[in-house]
């Protein structure tokens, strides 16, 4: 990855994200510069008046600027060392961020945390009085209502990282906690950051630090999407290279190196940024060249699987998108998904297992019915792309026990998420016999297309059960959607998987968040997130996918 000079043109309405992003492909760079005028850096003598130390400060910041605009992606200013200037150093920040061009973000490392009017006080003293700031650094111990002032309403188009795991030592007396849900207080608040930013529509990211590589590998797989930024690396120890390695997304970027002494403290800071460039590239040109081998070696592997013809497939691609990766990555940080080996109800030995029953809070619910909402509107069985992703259904139905909640949380996710608004209806094992009385209930069913929710198909039995329930009440079903299709033979002798004998002998789709052939794919392209796992991790699985996979 080689930088460029180019720049793109950006309004101050430009959403923070999108805007970062935008400089990042441009400059093909992920540096972001520290403007930290620290008194020791000045150069100053003891008795400098407060009139020249901002004069000192101004011009420290101006020469960094000037030597790194070719490299860096954003600037962040430590409002700390202005503050401590008193007014005049107040007006120096204003002066040092009007020295920054409009299409470079700029992040104001304030570190807030607080409350109500206070908080909205603290948004209008960094964003009305300093407009050219894009966003800001935040503490989430106190909750959304702590974030909400400074992403939300008239700053909707700024963004926020929040401190989840931080580069100090000292981070882990309290961010490293375990908490009752089995995970540490860090991967809680990376959790929140990306289901607010769902929610709200909010453009938040993460501060871990690179003095950490498990803990960045952990809050990626917690807010697979969210951008991190990791500070650390230099003065504080961090390993660059695993930083990058534990901290990137699927895409090689998704992450913010900060450096701020390494710079300034350089006898030529623009060679210093440009060699952080080089290097931080050298890192992501690794990962992209080790994905690009493995999507090779699958792609062979795809060609000589479809060379026979399989009539009933849910999935022929075993290549991974973005909320297939997402989902694969929170399944294993929950422990829904495990390698290892496990005897199954038909006696077969299976080198993973899966357990949806396992997602069972409100964070994983939320992630899990995002997941199915994605695999919904990726589907054009079950989505119209050439009517503004129009849907084939009119009403979800969760057959009892686990359709239950999952058709619950993945109508809510369509809504949230894509605006779709549709029924939802589910059934009970056994008759009310009082009020309304019944098995069904939710959205009437009659006249309407049904898509069935469920977690897996082991026999279809289920599934059956519901076309035929659907059936007699004049509903259509349309389609079944699962999390995971084990894409396996029913029985040695019979080469159709049990999805397969679903869509043959009712006619419907079936789509899965994820198949077996994407589980091999995962194990093959990021064995580093899979917990324990080696080379006969993989082995087993596909050993397995030879033998019963269909």
């Amino acid at each position: 990855m080689t930088p460029s000079t180019s720049t793109t043109d950006t309004t101050n309405t430009t959403p923070f994200f999108v805007k970062l992003e935008a400089r990042c492909k441009d400059i093909q760079s992920l540096l972001c510069v520290g403007l930290d005028p620290h008194f020791k850096e000045l150069q100053l003598p003891a008795t400098a008046t407060l009139e020249q130390q901002c004069d000192a400060a101004f011009s420290f910041c101006k020469t960094i600027i000037d030597a790194t605009l070719q490299f860096s992606a954003c600037y962040k200013p430590n409002a700390a060392f202005f503050e401590a200037l008193g007014d005049h150093g107040m007006i120096t920040l204003k002066r040092v961020l009007q020295e920054i061009p409009p299409e470079i973000p700029v992040l104001l490392d304030v570190k807030r945390g607080d409350i109500g009017t206070t908080a909205a006080a603290y948004a209008q003293a960094a964003f009305q009085h300093l407009p050219n700031a894009d966003a800001v650094t935040l503490s989430p111990l106190m909750g959304w209502d702590s974030i909400a002032p400074f992403v939300t309403e008239q700053y909707s188009h700024k963004g926020a990282f929040l401190l989840c795991k931080t580069s100090n030592p000292g981070s882990n007396d309290l961010l490293a906690l375990n908490l009752s849900t089995n995970e540490t207080l860090f991967e809680r608040i990376a959790a929140l950051s990306q289901q607010w930013s769902v929610q709200h529509g909010a453009s938040l990211g993460l501060v871990v630090g690179a003095t950490d590589a498990s803990a960045l590998k952990k809050a990626r797989m917690a807010a697979p999407n969210a951008w991190i930024l990791a500070p650390g690396v230099g003065a504080q120890g961090g390993d660059l290279e695993a930083a990058l390695e534990s901290g990137l997304n699927t895409e090689a970027s998704g992450m913010l190196i900060p450096v701020s002494r390494g710079i300034s403290q350089a006898e030529h800071p623009r060679v210093a940024a440009k060699e952080l460039v080089d290097a931080i590239n050298a890192v992501r040109d690794k990962i992209v060249a080790g994905n690009n081998n493995n999507n090779n070696k699958t792609n062979d592997f795809d060609m000589a699987a479809t060379s026979s013809t399989t009539p009933f497939s849910s999935s022929s691609s075993s290549s991974i998108q973005p909320y297939q990766m997402e989902f694969l990555e929170f399944s294993l940080h929950v422990g829904v998904l495990k390698f290892g080996s496990f005897t199954l109800k038909s006696g077969r030995i299976s080198p993973y297992f899966f357990n949806a029953g396992l997602f069972a809070t409100g964070a994983s619910l939320f992630q899990l019915g995002s997941a199915y909402a994605a695999a919904i509107m990726a589907s054009t069985e079950l989505v119209d792309s050439n009517s503004n992703s129009t849907p084939k259904f009119d009403v979800l139905f969760g057959p009892a026990y686990k359709g239950i909640p999952l058709g619950a949380v993945v109508s809510a996710a369509l809504y949230s998420q894509f605006g779709i608004n549709v029924g939802y209806a589910y059934n009970r094992k056994e008759a009310k016999d009082h009020g309304e009385g019944g098995t069904l209930v939710g959205a009437s069913l009659t006249g309407q297309r049904v898509l069935v929710i469920d977690d897996v198909i082991t026999a279809g039995t289920a599934i059956r059960e519901s076309y035929d329930l659907l059936q007699g009440v004049g509903a259509t079903m349309v389609g079944v959607v699962i999390a995971l299709d084990r894409a396996e033979k029913r029985s040695l002798d019979d080469p159709v998987s049990a999805v397969q004998a679903v869509q043959r002998d009712l006619g419907v789709s079936v789509v899965s968040i994820v198949n077996l052939p994407q589980l091999q794919t995962f194990l093959e392209q990021y064995p580093q997130l899979v917990p324990g796992s080696d080379e006969t991790t993989l082995e087993s699985v596909k050993d397995y996918r030879a033998k019963y996979g269909v």
